[in-house]
């Protein structure tokens, strides 16, 4: 097999154009990205993941932003109208877990149907009182074991529709009081107290195949931000223990300043193994995957090892989760 490309890239419309069938064909991307721009109706969505794995010739990764909230790119009538993540969390008490299972087992099952097979969720981000609010209501709860249960719960109900969950944002985004859409985000918290709290959710969920990096800066570490933090890295691959993928967030955020390219290039020669880009022109897609190559040896061992993940996909009946989610929250469902 190829080495894949190792980008996660995106399309400029709802169906792909002559110059980004040849780019893709030429650059071999990991996987592709849907945003809101992209989706029009599902019969359409289905027919632009066949022209993303057509490009590439292989049945390559589909991610989208599908957590519910101010969070997700499917809508009515495409997709189900979903609240924010906390919100359900809290309305649902001790039945948070089997909540957040029902919830996400649904929205997965919506994501299969129309040919996409990765979701950027669970948010396994602490919340606390300072969490800015660009997350605080994507977030499972306040308290590090309850979410990290929750979490397993969503990565389990994504799994069991044949769909790869990426945990987000490694090692923490909780205590960040600022907007990394928009600025770099510096945690000064010690060591010991981050390791006990924030880092301790990911370190229980580290045999999960995927997961995204925070564009913040954990001082008690290093003075660079996640992506291109060799220290920081090393940290999440050792004491954390995560082993599989390990993808930036997206690299045209503006917590991250600087060229493209020497922003992509740091983050692979960093240890991340996949650069993820977002709505740029095409030249600047082509900068990003040069600069970021292919994966290297080890990476692309683990991409195929996951990609064989989305084989297991069991059969639901959706009807009846969802009158169990109802019951659970003791609300209607709406469709």
């Amino acid at each position: 097999m190829a080495q894949f490309g190792a980008t996660i890239l995106d399309a400029q419309g709802t169906c792909l154009n002559r110059e980004e069938k040849a780019f893709f064909r030429d650059v071999n991307p990991f996987g592709f990205i849907l945003f809101s721009r992209n989706i029009d109706n599902a019969e359409q969505v289905r027919s632009l993941c066949h022209e993303f794995r057509e490009a590439v010739g292989r049945d390559a990764i589909i991610m989208i932003d599908q957590e519910g909230g101010r969070i997700q790119r499917l809508r009515p009538p495409v997709a189900r109208n979903w609240p924010p993540p906390f919100d359900h969390v809290l309305q649902a008490g001790k039945s948070a877990a089997r909540v957040m299972w029902l919830r996400y087992r649904l929205i997965a099952e919506e994501l299969h149907a129309l040919g996409i097979d990765c979701n950027c969720a669970p948010t396994a981000d602490l919340a606390n009182e300072n969490t800015h609010h660009f997350l605080y209501n994507r977030c499972m709860g306040t308290m590090p074991k309850h979410v990290a249960g929750i979490c397993r719960e969503i990565a389990n109900a994504h799994f069991d529709a044949g769909i790869l969950p990426i945990i987000k944002h490694i090692p923490g985004h909780g205590r960040s009081t600022n907007d990394s859409h928009f600025s770099l985000p510096r945690i000064s918290t010690p060591l010991v107290e981050l390791e006990n709290t924030d880092f301790a959710i990911f370190r229980a969920l580290n045999d999960l195949p995927l997961s995204m990096t925070a564009h913040v800066v954990f001082e008690a570490l290093d003075d660079s931000p996640v992506l291109h933090s060799n220290r920081t890295l090393d940290y999440i691959r050792s004491s954390i223990g995560f082993s599989g993928l390990i993808l930036t967030d997206d690299i045209s955020m503006k917590a991250l300043s600087g060229d493209l390219q020497v922003i992509s290039k740091t983050a692979i020669e960093s240890g991340c193994d996949v650069v993820l880009y977002c709505n740029g022109t095409l030249i600047d897609r082509h900068r990003v995957a040069e600069a970021a190559g292919v994966m290297s040896e080890v990476a692309q061992k683990k991409a195929e090892a996951t990609l064989t993940m989305r084989h297991n996909r069991q059969t639901i009946d959706s009807r009846a989760l969802e009158t169990e989610l109802s019951l659970l929250l003791d609300e209607e469902f709406n469709d």
